[in-house]
């Protein structure tokens, strides 16, 4: 129960109750002169998974004394003391009787436990005892190449080698890492949210960022938490840093598919906004003072730091052949631009499963024709401003559903409350009124009147729907539009998936039903096109999960958002949990942070009864999740247990979900035998 241990098992999801294995075994000893030498080896390069025998020994020396640092270990081979330009003698030259023997051993070893092995010896007197052999830690790249050359040699066969790599490791292989012999100068820590590092100067705005970056500046945007309108300074920015925020706050969401790195929820720093700078650990970092993230592990350092940068080998794309050919789950990603759609296909991306919308609005072209719209005193207003926006949505599904050539593409419409679109401060009002030419006065007044105690269970979702009907209706004929127009350019027809959020009752869904149906007749009408297109909802209420019976009478999918699922059911607000759910974990309340791995037993049933009724009610019902969760290998898992039909998640985590999927079929497989 010391700290080392409890950390241990933290870090490799070990329960508390298996307790800590201990041997007892007799000694041999390696000081007891020249014939006697103590050392460890791996039958493979653990670092790179070349197939060639890797360690160090030493002689007259005991077991502490190799990893110490008391004396320099010698290499083991000959060659090895050759390309290290050693003069000391190999153990192949001091010994060679023994090191004959040794390599024999060890071959035998990885060819009866058929994996890379990790084993530490002793000579006593020219004697060889092996003390110990177990399966070898290894970095991603080399479980890749072992796993890959294992199965070619005929050791293993193409499942199990599927199965010998952990899919979240893939993430060191898809971004930049930090060098591990680099020093570490630690300022604040929080949570991992975002995988990958990078070295910039701080900023504390977005503006600030889209301008330095767009100058081809490296910046890590530092700030207290992000909103939808920083989108454009978060993409411009090589990394984020929160002081607010959990693993699926706005800014980890964001940072994920973009494939920035991200820290979040680093409560230590204190961030002073009118001096540009912050505080953390007694140390002030001005802006513009060069910082690096590790969105692995969760620090923030200071200075600049060595980068390994990512390397795709042939193995990887072997590997993730053999997943694809045994994995049941589709694999989608959630994406909004071309370039997150591009690179979702790049990764194997079968589709989008998720495609947010209020993204869209925020670009600069279009904000000022979002905030008439929303400013407007009556429909006709209302709809004089989305005739501006319509032309422009039009154009962005147009570029996805090229992309996707002919792959669902699920469209999230208008989620978000109307006063996200809003300026805040005075300040920032004052400056959109003389940019739009818009009352100030009127724009605060709006601005007050839409102001929610708790937006999140507010104004947001289908309510917009139902409340302005003709919001849904310009982004339902954007998606029919766009899709007549990429057919009439004789590309593969797209298959479009209008998902309405937030939808609880039947009597919601069947209104939501009727008002797309309605808006792509008159547009099918008008274009003289035929769209196969399909509607259903996000399922992200505990009621819609228990009444999907209802639901299901209109949608003919649902999509489980298990973000807002899980905040619901738990009534735990994911940007505010990261002050107290350490407490719980480490309490043992939570064995895991519920919004980075599932909770199956509460959300998850939720999921089965949605599954379950939704089915009784149509048989062909589509099922999917595209919260954080469909990129955490153990939620995939659940995922397969229930029978779900796909997951969606970030564009770069798209090769871990397809490679959890595949071990999570085999692993179903396994338990039917």
């Amino acid at each position: 129960m010391n700290d080392r241990a409890k950390f241990y098992r933290r870090m490799h999801d070990i329960p508390e109750s298996w307790g800590t294995a201990v041997n007892v075994q007799s000694m041999v000893f390696g000081n007891m002169g020249e014939s006697s030498a103590t050392g460890v080896a791996f039958t493979r390069n653990p670092s790179t998974g070349e197939n060639r025998l890797y360690g160090e020994f030493l002689i007259n020396a005991q077991g502490e004394d190799v990893v110490a640092g008391i004396r320099t270990p010698q290499p083991l081979t000959k060659a090895a003391r050759e390309e290290m330009g050693d003069v000391s003698p190999s153990m192949e030259e001091a010994l060679p009787e023994v090191f004959t023997q040794f390599r024999e051993v060890v071959e035998r070893l990885e060819k009866h436990y058929r994996d890379m092995q990790d084993i530490e010896f002793t000579v006593e007197k020219g004697r060889l005892y092996m003390l110990q052999t177990r399966n070898g830690k290894r970095t991603a790249k080399a479980a890749l190449k072992v796993a890959v050359d294992l199965a070619s040699e005929g050791l293993i066969t193409k499942e199990e080698a599927v199965m010998r790599v952990e899919p979240g490791s893939l993430d060191q292989l898809l971004h930049p890492t930090i060098d591990p012999g680099s020093p570490r100068d630690v300022i604040a820590s929080g949570l991992p949210a975002s995988p990958g590092a990078a070295t910039g100067k701080v900023v504390f705005t977005a503006e600030e960022a889209e301008k330095l970056g767009g100058a081809g500046e490296a910046v890590i945007l530092v700030r207290e938490e992000t909103s939808p309108e920083d989108i454009r300074g978060m993409d411009a920015a090589r990394g984020i840093v929160t002081a607010r925020g959990g693993m699926t706050s706005h800014a980890a969401v964001v940072a994920r598919g973009m494939g920035r790195p991200c820290v979040s929820g680093a409560g230590e720093i204190r961030i002073d906004g009118k001096a540009g700078e912050f505080h953390a650990r007694g140390r002030t970092i001005k802006a513009y003072d060069i910082i690096t993230i590790d969105g692995s592990t969760g620090e923030v350092l200071a200075g600049a730091v060595k980068m390994i940068e990512p390397e795709l080998s042939g193995d990887f794309g072997t590997l993730m052949g053999w997943a694809d050919g045994v994995r049941r789950l589709k694999v989608r990603a959630n994406a909004e631009t071309a370039l997150d759609a591009g690179t979702a296909r790049q990764f194997g991306a079968e589709g989008i499963g998720l495609c947010r919308t209020e993204h869209m609005f925020f670009d600069p072209a279009r904000i000022a024709a979002v905030r008439e719209m929303i400013l407007a005193d009556d429909e006709a207003g209302r709809r004089a401003a989305l005739a501006k926006i319509l032309p422009m949505q039009r154009q962005d599904f147009v570029e996805l559903f090229k992309i996707m050539e002919g792959l669902p593409v699920t469209i999230r419409l208008l989620d978000p409350p109307l006063h996200e679109f809003l300026p805040h401060t005075e300040e920032d009002l004052a400056a959109v009124a003389e940019a739009t030419g818009l009352d100030p006065k009127k724009l605060m007044l709006r601005a007050k009147e839409l102001h929610e105690v708790n937006p999140m269970l507010g104004h947001r979702g289908c309510r917009l729907g139902v409340a302005y009907p003709e919001i849904y209706e310009m982004q339902v004929r954007a998606i029919v539009e766009a899709a007549c127009e990429v057919v009439g350019e004789g590309r593969p027809a797209p298959i479009p998936e209008i998902m309405h959020p937030l939808v609880a009752k039947g009597e919601e869904m069947k209104f939501l039903r009727d008002l797309t149906d309605r808006t792509a007749k008159t547009v099918i009408e008008e274009r003289g096109c035929q769209i196969d297109y399909k509607v259903g909802t996000m399922v992200e209420l505990p009621r819609a999960a228990i009444r999907a019976g209802d639901l299901a009478a209109n949608a003919e999918f649902f999509s489980f958002g298990t973000n807002d699922l899980t905040q619901t059911t738990f009534g735990i607000s994911r940007d505010d949990s990261g002050r107290f759910l350490g407490h719980y974990i480490e309490k043992g309340i939570f064995e895991k942070d519920p919004f980075v791995s599932l909770d199956q037993e509460g959300v998850g049933d939720l999921i089965r009864i949605a599954a379950e009724r939704g089915r009784a009610a149509r048989p062909d019902v589509k099922l999917g999740i595209c919260g954080e969760h469909g990129g955490d290998p153990a939620s995939i898992q659940f995922c397969e247990e229930v029978g779900l039909d796909y997951v969606s998640c970030s564009p770069y985590r798209v090769p871990i979900a397809r490679l959890a999927a595949a071990q999570a079929a085999i692993g179903e497989r396994e338990k039917d035998r």
